[in-house]
């Protein structure tokens, strides 16, 4: 499978070619456009509890799309929801933990599950957490540009979690508030994770909380 990804940081687009027979596993709704002859399958991936797991706690759809390139190969398309990039990662069996909402598609050797743990509920704000692991090309998305930042081993690091996308699962992640009680209260910026390499972390530069919270008083006011 090659990947390709159009357009960034803003409107990207991920333009992947399929070798013959080849599979790719996607979220409902991502596909764009597709080449003729590309079949498509809908199932629960990973059966019942599995699917529910992804749709309850992940936030994620129940089922997920499996497309299946013809005899001769072929394209497919994928974009995210919102404005923002589209990255690709390739693991090696490997594990990583990601948000809601960002994972976009995968090779077949990976799998997605939600992940409910102590580190699941340590990253706030609504963060949601996906489980993704095995060997093989992952799609992210993200809100805004992804930026990358590695962590040197005992490096600190301190993240808004609403702009955390992924990071390796083996990092330890700690609750702060920045600038004690009162700065988390007062300087707009509350609550913050720390996470201590080593390891990688994914951020995007938007905020979809902030987006929503800024959006929300503009909008019309129903009336009686």
């Amino acid at each position: 499978m090659e990947v390709e990804v159009l357009y960034r940081p803003s409107y990207s687009l991920g333009v992947i070619k399929l070798a013959p027979n080849e599979q790719i596993r996607a979220e409902a709704g991502a596909m764009v456009s597709m080449s003729d002859g590309i079949t498509l399958e809908t199932k629960a991936e990973g059966g019942l509890f599995k699917s529910l797991g992804r749709a309850l706690l992940g936030g994620e759809s129940f089922f997920q799309n499996i497309y299946k390139a013809p005899p001769q190969g072929g394209e497919i398309t994928f974009a995210p929801d919102l404005p923002g990039d589209v990255f690709v990662l390739t693991l090696n069996n490997d594990r990583m933990l990601v948000q809601s909402g960002s994972y976009l598609a995968s090779e077949i050797g990976i799998e997605v599950n939600a992940k409910l743990s102590k580190k699941a509920f340590e990253v706030i704000e609504g963060f949601a957490i996906l489980e993704v692991s095995g060997s093989g090309k992952l799609l992210l998305s993200s809100y805004g540009a992804i930026h990358e930042k590695v962590l040197a081993p005992g490096e600190k690091y301190l993240v808004d979690s609403t702009h955390l996308v992924a990071f390796d699962e083996h990092i330890p992640v700690e609750d702060k508030a920045l600038g004690g009680l009162k700065g988390a209260l007062l300087s707009g910026e509350g609550f913050v994770i720390q996470l201590t390499g080593p390891g990688r972390i994914l951020l995007q530069t938007r905020s979809p909380k902030a987006f929503i919270d800024w959006l929300a008083p503009l909008l019309p006011k129903r009336t009686e």
